[in-house]
């Protein structure tokens, strides 16, 4: 590992030369608890060019050296997929004011120094400069406290989301499909949206 990490911003149609690099990393950190994922690179393939089919997608990426460690995404939320758009449009948001963060992944030894921050800051920055946007919005998925693979010392996001001004909003649900580990086929799981109003400079 060396000291200096660069992070970077890329947009659109500039993220295919990094499709394949991210869909491996995705597929290594969500394998962990709460996700579980038994990953698929064809699935991912398909999932990740739905970021640059949008012109105004955002992917900030983590390099150490040539090797990609670290990714976070967003797009607004009008260019993300049906389920994903109808929960805010039931409870009377207006997608096209909505920024949408997919996710932030990165390789646990490269926790712990900041990154997870700047993920926000960029995206959130990244939307601002865009202009049109009110509010910025996730999801996470809700795993139950007696789930049998939860680690004993795992600790939530949520301190950590509550901290760069995001709030849990019980009423904006949605349900994505995946198989677990150790699973033979997909499973409904539920996910509930997390927001925060855009703060624009002036």
């Amino acid at each position: 590992m060396s000291q200096e990490l660069v992070v970077r911003r890329h947009t659109g149609s500039d993220l295919v030369r990094y499709l394949a690099e991210l869909a491996q990393l995705r597929i290594r950190v969500f394998r962990d608890f709460p996700y579980l994922y038994e990953g698929d690179l064809d699935y991912e393939r398909r999932y990740l060019e739905t970021y640059t089919r949008s012109p105004r997608s955002v992917v900030v990426l983590v390099f150490d050296g040539a090797d990609i460690v670290g990714a976070s995404t967003g797009l607004p939320l009008s260019d993300e997929t049906p389920n994903v758009i109808a929960p805010f449009v039931e409870q009377g948001y207006d997608p096209a004011e909505i920024f949408y963060f997919g996710e932030s992944v990165l390789l646990p030894q490269y926790r712990g120094r900041g990154l997870g921050v700047r993920f926000f800051e960029e995206r959130e920055a990244h939307a601002r400069g865009l202009g049109g946007f009110c509010w910025t919005a996730f999801c996470a998925v809700d795993r139950p406290l007696d789930h049998p693979r939860r680690p004993p010392d795992h600790l939530p996001l949520d301190r950590f989301w509550e901290k760069r001004g995001y709030c849990r909003e019980p009423s904006l649900k949605a349900v994505f499909s995946w198989r677990d580990l150790d699973d033979d086929a997909e499973t409904a799981k539920p996910m509930t949206f997390w927001m925060k109003r855009l703060e624009t400079p002036g």
